[in-house]
């Protein structure tokens, strides 16, 4: 097992064979979708001991939904791979030019950012989303993983090195730490001398250790304390569908509806039918005082912390607001800045809830699922970026280049 520094090596020096090897880029991408197919068993192997150690270990049903592979998944994994491959390169592009009166030519185009860390939990799909997406781009990475998927990741991460391998570039554009110690991923945090950039994928606890503690640039992503707000204008049969489809679609992921805001005026109606459909997924009720009185004794009254929790579980905070304002002012406080949507047949209203949230991804009459870099048009994503530098919202292939000015001249001199 090589440590981390060792790790860092060897990707900062296949880095620089991957900016010369634009060409071997989407071959490699295509042996590593279909190696993945064609070793999905063995895949699945190693994932149902990384199962049958998470429950062993107490994991809750979220938990292994999220670390859970099968073969469909293990497909829509190479499906999304063979999305990117699709995708125009994002290396090269010359995103402005001039030519000074001097003579001097100068051009701005677009690199690899270089090595990318990433450090994430049990979900074993970003081992490859994340692999594919930095060799697209150009990037070496470094994959942390948590010690829920480690063989799960140890075996995707081997295949996806050999597939590397054949398509002529160094097995070390894709790099796996081992150890699940806490102590490497401080390692991997102070990798400076070998590190670009590093990206955290995770609870709120991860994200906030990665942030507070890494020496290398960090692009902060994931959590997602998402709302709906339900307007007064609401059409019921919309927002049922909406708030079902958002909470209980897949309740384990960063985008799924964690809070819930109604307006007074139409709660009786709309806060019954919403309550009526959750139960078929038996979702627990955290409610004010207004939501009790309207839903039952049954429901559990919520806390402050309630609706400041990301819960990714069958658990929804609900909450009765007097008006608009109140609602973007909740939101305001409360948001971890991810994903938002307001349920509104008033125009003014939607436009209000889309200027004044200041999250990545702010909707109208539409679930916080779709904030997803494959559902949007970008393939697979790193991550959800709810930062503003340097990347926002879902991260795709245009994430994870930097630029570079490129100067020709003929002699000048200043």
């Amino acid at each position: 097992m090589l440590s981390v520094k060792e790790l860092g090596i060897n990707a900062k020096k296949a880095s620089r064979v991957l900016l010369t090897a634009s060409d071997k880029r989407n071959q490699a991408l295509k042996n590593i979708a279909l190696a993945l197919v064609d070793n999905a068993q063995m895949i699945i192997d190693a994932n149902n001991i990384d199962i049958e150690n998470g429950r062993a270990n107490g994991l809750s049903d979220a938990m292994i939904d999220r670390l859970s592979l099968d073969f469909d998944r293990i497909k829509g994994i190479a499906q999304g791979i063979d999305e990117i491959i699709a995708m125009p390169d994002p290396v090269g592009k010359v995103l402005s030019g001039n030519k000074l009166e001097n003579g001097l030519e100068i051009n701005k185009v677009t690199v690899p950012l270089g090595v990318i860390g990433i450090i994430f939990e049990s979900r074993p799909n970003v081992t490859a989303d994340a692999a594919a997406l930095c060799l697209k781009a150009g990037n070496c990475v470094i994959l942390r993983g948590g010690k829920e998927a480690i063989n799960s990741n140890k075996a995707i991460v081997s295949i996806m090195r050999d597939a590397v391998y054949k398509a002529g570039l160094p097995k070390d554009c894709i790099n796996l730490v081992e150890d699940t110690t806490r102590q490497s991923s401080t390692e991997l945090m102070g990798l400076t001398d070998y590190l670009d950039v590093l990206i955290p994928r995770g609870g709120a606890g991860l994200i906030k250790a990665v942030v507070e503690n890494a020496k290398v640039p960090v692009i902060e992503t994931g959590v997602g304390n998402c709302h709906a707000y339900v307007d007064e204008s609401a059409d019921v049969d919309m927002a049922v569908d909406i708030i079902f489809n958002a909470k209980t679609s897949r309740v384990s992921v960063c985008n799924a509806l964690e809070t819930m805001l109604i307006h007074e005026k139409i709660a009786d109606k709309a806060l019954p039918a919403i309550y009526l459909k959750l139960k078929e997924k038996n979702v627990e009720i955290r409610g004010c005082e207004k939501t009790v009185a309207i839903l039952g004794e049954d429901i559990k009254k919520a806390t402050e912390s309630d609706y400041a929790t990301e819960f990714l579980d069958y658990i929804l905070a609900v909450k009765v607001v007097d008006s608009i304002d109140c609602a973007i002012d909740h939101i305001a406080r409360f948001s971890s800045g991810h994903s938002e949507t307001i349920i509104t047949q008033n125009y003014e209203n939607a436009e209000r809830f889309l200027n004044e949230i200041d999250s990545s991804a702010v909707y109208v009459n539409a679930s916080t699922r779709f904030t997803d870099g494959g559902q949007f048009g970008l393939g697979a994503e790193i991550g959800i970026s709810t930062q503003k530098l340097h990347a926002r919202g879902p991260m795709g292939l245009e994430s994870l280049v930097s630029t570079k000015f490129i100067i020709r001249g003929q002699g000048q001199i200043r």
